[in-house]
């Protein structure tokens, strides 16, 4: 019997085994579940599941959030999901973010040298690198119609009542890791917001199998 390759590298699928049985709170579930329903609606019509995290400057929070769930939407096998990021303005991706990318198993190629680097990412060996770099969310690398705008900072859903394209506007936030940038607990916390991001998208994607 032919053994199935796996499709995420090793490191990254020790650590989404590592993260399935974390506990998430009902308050987050709740939370969780309108895009639980979007992506199970998406893949019952059989149409492309485009997801666009967006946050202020996607420059932190929303690449996390965009990689992981590309790479769990592939790990759990949910068809045509496809995941994009952006901002209400473009920075860059944080240095830290590509760091803690690389010690979560992912690998990173930087394509340019400019001040706002684009990044292959890639999560298993035969997968399509995810394109990293920061843009606004209506930028034309990004889906301009049928989405989910998936907000990941309390500031751009605040600041971005209204998405244009949008289908659906999901409030799924986080705390910003940039608080404890430039202090001995900046990889540390990078970590630990990388790994609670990884963990809800977990269950999402768990919870959106048909």
């Amino acid at each position: 019997m032919t053994q199935t390759k796996p499709t995420v590298f090793k490191k990254i699928e020790e650590t989404i085994g590592n993260l399935e049985n974390t506990v998430i709170s009902d308050d987050r579930k709740e939370i969780l579940q309108t895009l639980i329903d979007y992506i199970l609606e998406k893949v019952s019509e059989n149409k492309e599941v485009r997801l666009n995290f967006i946050c202020t400057h996607n420059s932190r929070r929303s690449h996390l959030a965009q990689i992981w769930a590309q790479t769990l939407a592939t790990f759990y096998k949910i068809p045509n999901v496809v995941c994009y990021s952006g901002g209400t303005e473009a920075t860059a991706m944080y240095p830290m973010v590509a760091k803690t990318l690389e010690n979560n198993g992912f690998t990173l190629e930087k394509l340019s040298q400019s001040e706002n680097p684009v990044y292959s990412i890639k999560y298993g060996s035969n997968a399509l690198p995810v394109i990293g770099f920061s843009k606004v969310y209506d930028h034309d690398f990004n889906p301009q119609s049928e989405f989910a705008a998936i907000m990941t900072c309390s500031q751009a859903d605040e600041g971005c009542p209204f998405i244009a394209g949008a289908e659906k506007r999901i409030p799924i936030t986080y705390d910003d890791p940039k608080a404890f940038d430039t202090t001995p607990l900046q990889e540390e916390k990078y970590a630990e917001r990388s790994l609670q991001i990884a963990a809800e998208l977990i269950y999402v994607f768990l919870n959106s199998k048909k």
